[in-house]
């Protein structure tokens, strides 16, 4: 039978495909986030697609931002805050768990909640605990929304500082040496707990560093220089993570790698170094993000430097089982070793970050970064794979 007499379904107009910009979060990287997410909003190509701020309180709660990246930069000094930016105090953001239903629903007390429409991809700036390590992605395999980044294991695995480097070591990657203090085990005997690290020094020298195992940007993170100096900086890791992780001083200089995941699969970026910051005793928060100290772009390396630590770091994103997108940072030691330190899933995207200053000099810019990690989601499915 012939359809061509048959009346004709209007053609639907088609719509752009919508990203949600998740920002913020609980974990002391709140801030960074907020600046990342600032970036993000103003370079994303508004022709191609719909964009929805959704901010995450230090709370924990969800809610609509105020799409202004102009009010989501460090200013006097001081990180800004998704509660700044919120369109109010009392109403939330719901993101259905149902993988047949993408909407993003806003209710606020004594109001019917109020449908957004549908989120075709969502785009998780947020870093550290709560966001970054394998929650908020295993929330979002549950509500079967495609996402930018690595999924649920990934980024466990590149968020635990511990496990991380035990799937390096397993891979045949170089690794520093390292002690892991547990939470149960600095509970249970503290003064054992404390002499492993003495010995740990004693092993390998002066100074160390003492971290919390499952945070970023640097935050937490002390150069100990003696033993006087232990006990605060013990301290100061526990306030961000109950698990803490103790390294050796490498000599040798800090180097950079950028892996971005294309079509035909990861691709390493040209590296970048970072030099000891004047005003501070090493690349910490202050050194990143408030005194912005510049690194090198391209690194000045040698060819077969540079060739190596480029393979190495698409090594590592594979080794993680990692999607989208990893800044990879090594240590060059003086023996002319690449000893890899750790991997971040999640990198900061701010306009002042390594991550996206890699890609620029290697011929991506900003906005094309954004479109490719965008396209790289929806290209993905959510589930195994």
């Amino acid at each position: 039978m012939s359809t061509e007499n048959l009346p004709q379904s209007p053609e639907q107009p088609s719509r752009k495909p919508r990203v949600a910009v998740v920002f913020g979060g609980r974990s002391s990287e709140h801030g960074i986030s907020t600046v990342t997410a600032g970036a993000v909003l103003k370079a994303i190509d508004r022709d191609r697609y719909d964009v929805l701020p959704i901010g995450i309180t230090r709370e924990g709660r969800w809610v609509l931002t105020a799409d202004e990246p102009e009010r989501m930069a460090i200013t006097e000094r001081r990180t800004p805050a998704v509660d700044e930016l919120a369109d109010a105090q009392e109403g939330g953001v719901v993101l259905s768990v149902d993988p047949a239903n993408r909407e993003v629903v806003y209710s606020e007390p004594g109001s019917v909640p109020k449908a957004l429409g549908e989120v075709d991809v969502v785009f998780p700036v947020l870093h550290g605990p709560y966001g970054e390590d394998g929650t908020l992605q295993g929330l979002l395999e549950l509500s079967g929304v495609p996402y930018v980044g690595s999924g649920v294991l990934a980024s466990a695995v590149g968020q635990d500082k511990e496990y991380m480097k035990r799937v390096f070591t397993s891979f045949g990657l170089k690794v520093g040496p390292y002690v892991v203090i547990r939470p149960r085990e600095w509970e249970r005997d503290e003064s054992a707990a404390r002499a492993r690290i003495v010995d740990f020094a004693g092993e390998h020298g002066w100074p160390l560093f003492v971290k919390p195992a499952r945070a970023g940007s640097s935050i937490g993170i002390t150069k100990v220089d003696d033993l006087g100096g232990l006990d605060e900086a013990i301290a100061e890791a526990q306030r961000h993570d109950p698990k803490i992780l103790v390294e050796a001083a490498l000599r040798g200089r800090e180097i950079e790698c950028g892996v971005l995941e294309f079509e035909d699969g990861p691709r390493a970026s040209l590296p970048a170094e970072i030099p000891p910051p004047d005003a501070h005793a090493y690349y910490d928060f202050e050194a990143k993000y408030i005194d912005s100290t510049p690194g090198i772009v391209p690194a000045p390396l040698t060819p077969e430097e540079t060739a190596e630590v480029r393979r190495l770091a698409v090594d590592a994103f594979e080794a993680a089982s990692c999607e989208g997108l990893v800044r990879a940072d090594f240590f060059l030691t003086e023996d002319g070793d690449f000893v890899i330190n750790e991997i971040n899933t999640m990198p900061g995207f701010t306009p002042i970050s390594m991550y996206p200053a890699m890609w620029q000099a290697s011929g991506v810019g900003y906005a094309e970064l954004i479109e490719n990690l965008v396209q790289a989601a929806l290209r993905r499915s959510t589930g195994l794979r």
